[in-house]
């Protein structure tokens, strides 16, 4: 070995890499479109995607059949069935309900029909789109104020929800304590709990328009409306078995029903001014 050359240590393998590299990329591409065509027709992968399917499936049923349990969907559903016609014999209803002379449920098959095809049935459209209301209609009369915030606007909110639910309980106690075998559902007390939002969209528009003169002449009569509606109501409820016998509304038990109809009447002026006097100045 001639000394003037260094000794090579290693062979030079520079030439050969390109196209071993060449061939090791396409041996690369080919395990992976092999792989994914694979696992597209391996038939465990079916499989799996099928059982994956399944329990998907299992557990919107059983998410169905626990929420059905907490929040009734198929009996909201009864409480919405509404259309123009009944909202607008309603709304005449909460307002003048002095002219109404027929104020029994109608029923097909011991079933009460839809709201839509009788006015007297409780619906839960008119207390929502009048509770939306009346938060509306009270940060336009606290705007005309320069009193408007989103703090005062979401306490006003939430003061009249709080005011609904205690109103709610209060009444399912009372019901309780009397022992009232009554056909009314807590539903059924919020549809009749919420009919007041009306009257007090009225008064607060009134004292908008008209002043605190407006506000107190409109409320009035709103609060009288819904103490009448109410009573005209409630007593069918709350009374319906002492009715259904031919009984006289006599004796202790019977009292205390007619009383207790008359306070969940005369609770609904109370809250129309309690939530609305602050408003108008």
């Amino acid at each position: 070995m001639d000394s003037s050359e260094p000794g090579q240590l290693f062979d030079d393998t520079s030439t050969s890499a390109g196209p071993q590299g060449a061939g090791h990329s396409g041996l690369d591409k080919g395990p992976v479109a092999y792989t994914g065509q694979t696992i597209l027709s391996d038939p465990m992968s079916n499989l799996a995607m099928a059982y994956g399917s399944s329990l998907a499936s299992q557990g919107k049923e059983m998410m169905d059949k626990n929420l059905d349990r907490f929040i009734p969907v198929s009996k909201l559903k009864y409480y919405f069935a509404v259309d123009t016609l009944y909202v607008g014999k309603k709304l005449g209803l909460l307002v003048f309900p002095y002219m109404h002379e027929n104020w029994e449920v109608c029923y097909q098959q011991d079933t009460p029909v839809a709201p839509r095809f009788d006015v007297n049935a409780p619906d839960l459209y008119i207390p929502a789109m009048a509770f939306i209301t009346y938060i509306l209609v009270a940060g336009l009369a606290l705007g005309t104020q320069n009193r408007f915030s989103p703090e005062f606007l979401g306490m006003q909110a939430s003061s009249a929800l709080v005011w609904l639910i205690i109103e709610v309980l209060a009444v399912l106690l009372s019901l309780y304590l009397v022992t009232v075998n009554t056909d009314l559902t807590t539903i059924d007390l919020v549809a009749f709990s919420g009919y007041k939002y009306v009257g007090m969209i009225v008064g607060v528009l009134a004292g908008l328009l008209f002043g605190k003169t407006g506000y107190y002449l409109a409320l009035l009569w709103c609060c009288a409306s819904i103490f009448v509606f109410m009573i005209r109501t409630l007593r069918l409820k709350i009374l319906s078995e002492a009715a259904a016998e031919g009984m006289i509304v006599r004796g202790a038990k019977n009292q205390l029903r007619m009383y207790l109809t008359m306070a969940i009447a005369a609770a609904q002026p109370v809250f129309m001014y309690w939530l609305t006097f602050h408003l108008v100045r």
